[in-house]
């Protein structure tokens, strides 16, 4: 039997739930021990989105950065029983106009395990955080052409900002503005 895709399962045994795909997704709070796997979903994401050579993170930033002394973000692993096949990363974000939030920077699920309600417990398990930490909202991006992700989005009741960019000021931009005189 292969665990990597759903379909080659065993089908559902009597003592099973009869909500197969609840009974079989387990979400979790990611542990330091996860951090290669988190640097593998990077990656994976990464590839999914067309843009592999982006990724600079190392599985020592991922360790200081998100298990370290002052946390920067956290990791919630999606498992298809028992097996890791997804993740959401996310943090604190705070609105002017709104208030206290979480931004949601990654949120994937392995192609082969996708349309099984992982990315949606995922989101559930950021919403249950937003809602038990006291935060207003969750904010994240989706790119314009990953129209399941859109479609999910919209079906959870989640809002577009189509009047808004996103900007990113990195690198020699950075470097560059940062060197102004005040």
């Amino acid at each position: 039997m292969n665990l990597t895709n759903p379909a080659e399962l065993h089908p559902l045994q009597e003592h099973e739930s009869k909500d197969t795909k609840n009974s079989m997704i387990t979400i979790r709070v990611a542990t330091i021990d996860d951090v290669a796997l988190i640097r593998r979903l990077i990656a994976e994401l990464a590839e999914y989105e067309r843009e592999p050579d982006q990724v600079r993170t190392t599985e020592a930033d991922i360790t200081r950065d998100g298990f370290g002394a002052n946390p920067q973000f956290r990791v919630l692993i999606g498992e298809w029983r028992g097996e890791p096949v997804g993740f959401a990363v996310f943090f604190h974000y705070y609105s002017t106009w709104r208030g206290p939030g979480l931004y949601l920077e990654d949120l994937f699920v392995l192609p082969d395990f996708r349309g099984q309600g992982i990315g949606t417990a995922l989101l559930t398990r950021v919403a249950r955080t937003a809602e038990q930490e006291g935060r207003v909202f969750i904010r994240w991006a989706v790119l314009n052409w990953n129209q399941p992700a859109i479609d999910m989005y919209k079906s959870l009741g989640a809002n577009f900002l189509d009047d808004w960019r996103i900007v990113l000021l990195t690198g020699e931009g950075l470097r560059k503005l940062a060197k102004e005189d005040c």
